[in-house]
């Protein structure tokens, strides 16, 4: 494994964990060059799953821009990256345990949404309002209104 920071191929392994919920094993590292610390994470290779978009395009699924998606609903919040990374290992995990090869993107968004509700409110909020695309203030509020306590 080469280091990040100086491109050493002298690493060595800190800390290594399994995820309980995915097949996911993370490596702490630490460069034997430069001493810099940095993760990685290694998933088993799988066969390409394929994303319907609404106008019936395809793509391939990428984690990185569900990532992102995941990340820009939760900016200037208390989440940290782990729990981010949490989240679309387990969404990913879900979409490949139901054995399709395609799956359109509302599945994506719906558990996007689910997950984000039981994070945190304000990121879920964010990210329905663009997902599910708000047309006036009362579709706001209506979305608002399933998180307060009945």
């Amino acid at each position: 494994m080469r280091c990040p920071f100086c491109g050493s191929r002298e690493t060595r392994v800190l800390d290594k964990r399994d995820a309980d919920d995915v097949a996911l094993t993370r490596r702490r590292r630490e460069c034997q060059g430069c001493s810099g610390r940095f993760t990685t994470y290694e998933r088993p290779e799988t066969a390409n799953l394929m994303v319907v978009k609404k106008d019936g395009r395809r793509q391939l699924f990428d984690r990185t821009k569900l990532w992102g998606s995941i990340q820009t609903a939760c900016a200037k919040r208390p989440i940290s990256a782990e729990t981010i990374e949490r989240m679309v290992d387990q969404i990913e995990a879900t979409l490949r345990n139901r054995d399709l090869l395609e799956v359109p993107s509302s599945v994506i968004g719906d558990l996007v949404v689910e997950k984000l509700r039981l994070v945190d409110h304000v990121a879920y909020i964010r990210f329905a309002s663009v997902y599910r695309a708000f047309a006036d203030i009362s579709s706001f509020e209506d979305e608002l209104r399933k998180l307060l306590p009945t």
